[in-house]
């Protein structure tokens, strides 16, 4: 896995290895988001679950229900507090990975806003890029 890209926790208890591309970033604009986060926005790279591996620690869950009633599961440091990664309840196969928590960036490029109808009216968002105002669509 030499071509691996890293990332981890804050306080470094947490460490993991992702073997597939990390390229598109997702932002939402959700009010869990924001709280979950901190910030106005949760910036986020969808990837297959088997393409991570954790090489230190294990994220603690809190389950979530998001805004449409589906069980979001947020996995978070349980020491230092650094949210890692999201997966919903019904897509276990893929996980919504934090990429604030990456170690060095890569060729990653914002492609998409989600849940802008609830972004907080100082953030900052590039019209270039997609905006909906709740989840993006579901492709056919």
């Amino acid at each position: 896995m030499s071509n691996a890209i890293t990332g981890g926790c804050l306080c470094g208890n947490i460490r993991y290895s992702v073997s597939a591309p990390v390229e598109k970033i997702i932002a939402c604009h959700c009010t869990n988001c924001q709280k979950a986060s901190g910030s106005g926005a949760s910036y986020n790279a969808v990837v297959p679950s088997a393409a991570v591996t954790f090489t230190a620690g294990k994220p603690r869950l809190y389950a979530d229900t998001a805004a449409s009633g589906n069980i979001l599961n947020r996995y978070f440091c349980g020491d230092c507090g650094s949210p890692i990664y999201t997966q919903r309840a019904k897509v276990p196969e893929m996980m919504v990975l934090k990429v604030g928590t990456l170690d060095a960036p890569t060729d990653m490029k914002l492609v998409m806003n989600i849940w802008t109808k609830s972004a907080r009216p100082w953030m900052h968002r590039d019209p270039a890029v997609e905006h909906y105002p709740e989840n993006r669509p579901v492709k056919a």
